[in-house]
């Protein structure tokens, strides 16, 4: 063997292992992803069940249910709305007709499994995603103020 063939396979090599650590990294990076959705986008794109994500959107009026721990109401973007269930406390500013993030995974009945569920701060806070969701869904009010 030459010590050109020996250079050559010693590239080769390491392109290799550079190509193989590469995808490792992204395969890591793309299992810690949360991705963000509303009811919506549940409906239109496909979302894996089980694939943990965060679900935003408006609390529904009239579709909080407390079980002792467990409470069940639906998530809305005013065009589509997805069932949630959740057990734990819920935050103390959680009402119906408010802002709502809520973290999770789909089962294969439509139904979302919160492990965590977090809502607005003050009067006029929305996250920045249900906010862009509620402009693009000809929903949004004029006054209402993003963080």
């Amino acid at each position: 063997m030459t010590r050109k063939q020996r250079r050559l396979y010693f590239v080769l090599l390491g392109m290799l292992a550079l190509g193989a650590a590469t995808a490792l990294v992204l395969t890591a990076i793309n299992d810690t992803l949360v991705y963000f959705y509303t009811p919506a986008d549940i409906q239109t794109k496909h979302v894996a069940p089980g694939r943990r994500f965060r679900l935003g959107g408006l609390v529904e009026k009239g579709s909080v249910i407390k079980k002792g721990e467990t409470v069940e109401f639906k998530v809305t973007d005013l065009t589509a709305s997805l069932p949630v269930t959740y057990t734990g406390v819920l935050p103390d500013l959680f009402r119906e007709g408010q802002g709502v993030v809520a973290e999770g995974r789909l089962d294969p009945q439509g139904l979302f499994h919160a492990s965590e569920v977090l809502a607005k701060h003050d009067e006029k806070y929305m996250p920045k995603e249900v906010a862009d969701a509620l402009k693009k869904s000809g929903h949004w009010q004029e006054g209402q103020v993003t963080k």
